[in-house]
């Protein structure tokens, strides 16, 4: 499987996988779910548990590297995103109103803060709530990789 990624990206992977999976087995749910999402993965719960009850029940680095090839190739979640708003878009005009934008990350979802909400709009310069907001250009902000400082 290591063919299928560069070679940074499975030294990231070696890095969260032995940093959660001590004994150098995935054993748990729990472990999996929190190594695959700290590596900007959004598998369901039902997806784990299907990798982990694939593997059965326990998992090694090499079978890891496979359950991430395969899951990689599933999800496309700014795709997913940008589907969201364009099924929520009738007029088919390819923005969201900023206040409404607010709403949604404040009250959806995994509830984000106003603290969160504020940071990711800077970032994405929304700079007013009444604002239009181009959907497609924020959802590549928001899921763009948070930048590595070490």
């Amino acid at each position: 499987m290591a063919h299928h990624f560069k070679e940074e990206d499975i030294d990231e992977f070696r890095e969260c996988f032995f940093l959660f999976a001590r004994n150098g087995q995935i054993r748990t749910l729990d472990e999996l779910t929190v190594i695959m999402r700290s590596l900007g993965m959004s598998p369901t719960i039902n997806e784990l548990k299907g990798y982990l009850k694939e593997k059965g029940g326990k998992m090694s680095f090499p079978d890891f590297l496979k359950v991430m090839h395969a899951h990689s190739r599933v999800e496309n979640l700014p795709k997913e995103v940008v589907d969201a708003f364009k099924a929520g878009d009738p007029g088919k005009k390819g923005t969201i109103a900023g206040s409404h934008l607010r709403h949604l990350l404040l009250h959806w979802g995994e509830h984000l803060s106003a603290k969160e909400v504020d940071q990711i709009f800077r970032e994405a310069n929304v700079t007013s709530p009444n604002s239009l907001v181009k959907y497609e250009d924020f959802v590549k902000i928001a899921c763009a990789p948070v930048p590595d400082y070490y």
